[in-house]
């Protein structure tokens, strides 16, 4: 065999667990679907009950169950108690690493009933809602109203604690940025049980900038006001082609939603929302959609798709269809748009279930899609979840729009993985320095897409199995996230929390700022009664021994270092 004809890699030994992989379907057809199913609709039922309520009976229901919290707190004993965490499952979570830290001995706080939209104020355009409100409940409540939160998650079971206390974006982060930045005030539930409300100018201003990405260890988020925007009842939608090298696939994307005279504020010539998809290392598909009242949809001779129906084809897989068809213009529904990864979960769905996206199986068992993330983690055991670990990849690249190019070939050459999934945000310059920041000087370079006051990056999302997986290749998955990190430090990126990570502290604290949110750990006494934030998302289990020894070595220190090399 030549040297061309052989494989890029040595052949992977198969194991038990491949074959427990391989027919997991079994499991996910006949326990975790219907499950799933009930879920939801009961989840419904509570949310419908709950929409029935008046905003004061649900504002009354708030403040008694913050005060639960408080004096849940306050009972607290820190010489035998252990740090504070929340009560719910490790399972539960919908991010992909291990949530092992709560094996260490700790204290739960039950914030369960924190899952009400508490207000919405149509005159100051603010909706107050609690941590467990997800992105499917708050839809349901405002799209009616012809309002919307101004970024809304793509999956329904992204809830509003989550999205602030890790990550949030969407296809109008362009212009809105994170969902953190949408935030107009938080209400926290500090260590010592006081109960503060922290906006970017009163006296908790410190608090409010250092919440985003804290991943809730600085106090129990128990309601944010959130910036509405009005919206209308359609977007409509212009599916564009690309055919090219990466680069060129990278630069049509950037043309999509950035103007190249910079005006990128003019909004005749920014779309409302932006996503591109990439198929393979030559072809992507660039939508932009701009919201369209129904007037407008319902015209002669304008194609309406709602994409919602479990029935319609999967929304990526009919992305796709222009690269054939070529560039083509529709009208969805506003709500199903918000939520068109959800049944399909972006395109996870496929190795879920290798025949969900086939017509009889949409037709007949379509409406049970899509599964809950988090009963899918229940269900896997230890030997599979490390199995994903190992070989599969659920990663979000922030990186500068600028860089977006160099990015995609960094994955096509060391990962082989498509979809690609392409969604830009804005970086705004604030008045303090936070876990996550713009380059410094950003402003002076006057590239596409920045403006003077926010960089514009990009998430270049990740998520699938590699390429020599699935030719039966070794595949080092550990190692090839190591080095995807060092690649984001080296070019200023950030990857979000909820992945699984293989940063060491030092490396952590090289991605992420310490500065704010260490101060405003000692300032608010969260030090010795919640886990740092490093220490929560490590992956791995965590001794007592060692939660104490992290502990301390945070008190040892003014804040992390952060100027050592990368190991």
């Amino acid at each position: 065999m030549s040297d061309l004809e052989a494989p890029l890699r040595p052949k992977r030994k198969l194991g038990l667990v491949d074959f427990l992989v391989q027919f997991r379907w079994i499991v996910v057809i006949f326990v975790v679907l219907p499950i799933s199913f009930t879920l939801y609709f009961l989840t419904y039922l509570g949310d419908v009950w709950s929409e029935w309520k008046s905003f004061e009976k649900r504002q009354k229901e708030h403040d008694e169950n913050v005060k639960k919290v408080v004096k849940r707190l306050k009972d607290r004993d820190p010489a035998k108690d252990g740090l504070v965490c929340t009560a719910r499952k490790p399972w539960i979570a919908v991010g992909m690493r291990n949530v092992d830290y709560k094996r260490a001995r700790h204290f739960e706080v039950d914030l369960s009933a924190f899952r009400n939209v508490l207000n919405v104020d149509k005159e100051r355009m603010i909706a107050k809602v609690e941590p467990l409100v997800n992105m499917g409940q708050i839809t349901r409540v405002t799209v009616p109203m012809n309002l919307s939160l101004a970024v809304v998650a793509e999956l329904d079971d992204l809830t509003v604690g989550g999205l602030i206390n890790g990550y949030g974006i969407e296809g109008s982060s362009h212009k809105y940025g994170l969902f953190s930045d949408t935030v107009v005030s938080y209400e926290i539930v500090l260590a010592d049980g006081r109960v503060v409300r922290a906006t970017m100018d009163n006296e908790y201003a410190d608090l409010f900038y250092a919440i985003p990405w804290s991943q809730g260890t600085l106090g129990f988020l128990v309601s944010a006001e959130i910036k509405l925007i009005p919206i209308k009842e359609y977007m409509r939608l212009t599916y564009k082609p690309v055919v090219g090298n990466l680069k060129e696939i990278a630069q049509a994307y950037i043309d999509s939603f950035c103007p190249r005279d910079r005006d990128q504020d003019n909004p005749e010539k920014v779309p409302d929302f932006v996503e591109t998809m990439i198929y393979t290392p030559t072809e992507g598909v660039c939508m932009v959609g701009r919201y369209a009242s129904k007037e407008e949809a319902k015209q002669k001779g304008n194609k309406i798709n709602s994409v919602g129906w479990w029935f319609k084809p999967w929304f990526y897989q009919h992305a796709q269809t222009a690269l054939k068809k070529g560039e083509f213009v529709e009208y969805i529904p506003t709500r199903d748009y918000y939520h068109r990864h959800t049944r399909c979960l972006y395109w996870e769905g496929k190795l879920i279930l290798p025949f969900a996206d086939q017509w009889w199986f949409r037709f007949l068992f379509g409406w049970m899609m899509p599964p809950k993330v988090s009963l899918l983690k229940a269900t896997q055991g230890e030997a599979i979840r490390n199995y994903y670990h190992e070989m599969h990849v659920i990663q979000d690249l922030l990186v500068p729009l600028y860089k977006v190019g160099d990015a995609l070939e960094w994955v096509d050459r060391e990962m082989e993985i498509y979809p690609l999934w392409l969604c830009p945000h804005r970086l705004f310059k604030l008045p303090v320095k936070t876990m996550v920041y713009p380059e410094p000087g950003f402003e002076l370079q006057r590239r596409q897409g920045d403006t003077n006051y926010a960089q514009m990056y990009t998430d270049v999302g990740v998520y699938y199995t590699p390429g020599p997986v699935f030719r039966g290749e070794v595949f080092d998955g550990v190692e090839a996230v190591r080095r995807l990190e060092d690649w984001m430090i080296k070019n200023h990126g950030f990857q979000p929390q909820y992945a699984v990570s293989e940063l060491s502290e030092k490396n952590f604290w090289r991605m992420f700022d310490a500065e704010l949110y260490e101060q405003c750990r000692r300032k608010y006494k969260a030090i010795g009664t919640f886990m740092s934030v490093y220490y929560k998302s490590k992956k791995g289990r965590k001794t007592e021994k060692e939660v104490q020894e992290a502990e301390q070595a945070i008190l040892d220190t003014p804040y992390a270092e952060v100027d050592q090399p990368a190991e």
